[in-house]
């Protein structure tokens, strides 16, 4: 697995600095995460499905890694993994499209004066 120098590896010593930075605020994020990634009203591997889609619209190498690996220990399928990506490709285009919408509007002002 090839690293990509803008990003380091998320290596052991990585992990040790943030937690001697701020251990409190690392534990009560720990805690969070577990909570939200437990099995709830949504089982957990559908909760690791959404993190790899919002992973992809985040754009967190970090996260796209280590929310695919757990979809996978979960039993996501590439299949299932890739149609995850896919509803977040679909609903970055849609956000995109939707905006249009402001880029439209604001090229149409000043053509329609009222009237006196």
């Amino acid at each position: 697995m090839e690293q990509h120098p803008m990003y380091p590896a998320a290596t052991k010593e990585i992990a040790k600095k943030r937690e001697e930075f701020a251990p409190e605020t690392l534990d009560k994020f720990r805690a969070f995460s577990h909570q939200v990634f437990a099995d709830g009203a949504l089982p957990s591997k559908t909760k690791e499905l959404i993190a790899v889609a919002v992973a992809h619209v985040t754009q967190c190498p970090y996260c796209i890694r280590s929310h695919t690996t757990r979809a996978k220990l979960k039993g996501a399928s590439g299949k299932e993994i890739m149609e995850a990506i896919w509803v977040a490709a679909e609903m970055r285009a849609g956000g995109a499209i939707s905006h249009s919408a402001l880029a439209i509007d604001t090229f149409g002002e000043g053509e329609h004066k009222p009237e006196a």
